[in-house]
């Protein structure tokens, strides 16, 4: 069969410099079809919907802490922890609503806005877009929520705030510490409460080789029983450990809010040291407590008791 000599020619030799100029003409007109036109009651209302968000986010932030501390107590921390759920709410309205003023949301600029958001947080933006996304994660798997109690890298505390970017944790010295939530990917994170109005409190107490177990154990519940701060629906345990300097004896025990952690771990001494005074219970020698070897491993971090306390 012959063939037309016109089939044998290539046309795209022709095509490419059309091909180029419209690539160049599609280019230039995304922003137009991506942007709407700007206008000041746009801008307005743009300002207005940022307004609207912050105060917002203002008055759940006071609410929220307004009727946790007045509710029975049971019931505060999963008011506090509700919190989180607000606050990413607003922020996905507000966005959606500064979206839908500037931008023309068709489904192909939709696609092409989503790609170079997706871009530009990956690169200028990486360590922030990696807290967010680890703050989304977290709302989900939990490890820690309003009204923890938790330990992260060297800092301690209850956890007063929970952002976009990152938690706020209260210290025990009344300081307020900020901790990205992408600490989660490479750090460990010790949760005392995990939702829970309790967390158990360890006391500590040093004796002498020859004290009197049964009495100091004895005394040690006793202690817990009487105090005032004590869930007593919840286990007290007492455990031993032998040390070559003396015996160390941890009380275990749960106070029936876990902010009082601190002001109940003083009661329990409290109580218990004015039963130790009254039965002379002797404590470990301060030359036995000093810097010595056991087994080649220097001793420097065993607890400091007085002598004939």
């Amino acid at each position: 069969m012959a063939i037309a000599p016109w089939q044998t020619l290539d046309f795209s030799a022709f095509l490419d410099p059309f091909l180029f100029l419209a690539q160049i003409d599609s280019d230039k007109n995304v922003s137009e079809r991506l942007l709407t036109d700007l206008s000041l009651r746009k801008l307005l209302r743009a300002a207005l919907t940022i307004a609207i968000a912050y105060g917002s986010f203002f008055a759940i932030q006071t609410a929220t802490t307004w009727i946790s501390e007045r509710v029975a107590r049971r019931f505060r921390l999963m008011i506090k922890q509700a919190l989180p759920f607000w606050k990413a709410l607003i922020l996905v309205l507000t966005l959606a609503d500064l979206f839908n003023i500037f931008l023309n949301l068709s489904e192909a600029n939709l696609l092409a806005l989503t790609g170079t958001i997706a871009v530009a947080l990956g690169f200028a933006f990486k360590d922030y877009a990696s807290s967010v996304i680890a703050g989304i994660i977290a709302l989900f798997e939990a490890p820690y929520r309003m009204g923890d109690r938790i330990q992260m890298e060297d800092h301690y505390g209850e956890v007063v705030g929970y952002g976009l970017r990152g938690i706020q944790i209260q210290t025990p010295d009344d300081n307020v510490v900020t901790i990205p939530h992408n600490k989660t990917w490479t750090e460990a994170v010790s949760n005392a409460n995990t939702g829970n109005l309790e967390a158990q409190v360890a006391t500590t107490f040093y004796f002498a080789h020859d004290a009197d177990a049964d009495k100091i154990i004895s005394i040690l519940y006793q202690a817990a029983y009487s105090s005032k701060y004590t869930q007593l629906k919840l286990p007290i345990v007492v455990v031993m450990d032998e040390q070559f300097w003396g015996t160390q004896f941890k009380l275990r025990s749960y106070p029936m809010d876990a902010r009082d952690e601190f002001i109940y771990k003083t009661d329990l001494i409290r109580r218990a040291k004015q039963a130790f005074r009254r039965y002379e219970l002797p404590y470990p020698l301060a030359s036995r407590m000093a810097d010595v070897e056991q087994d080649g491993v220097p001793m420097t971090d065993a607890p400091p008791p007085l002598d004939g306390m």
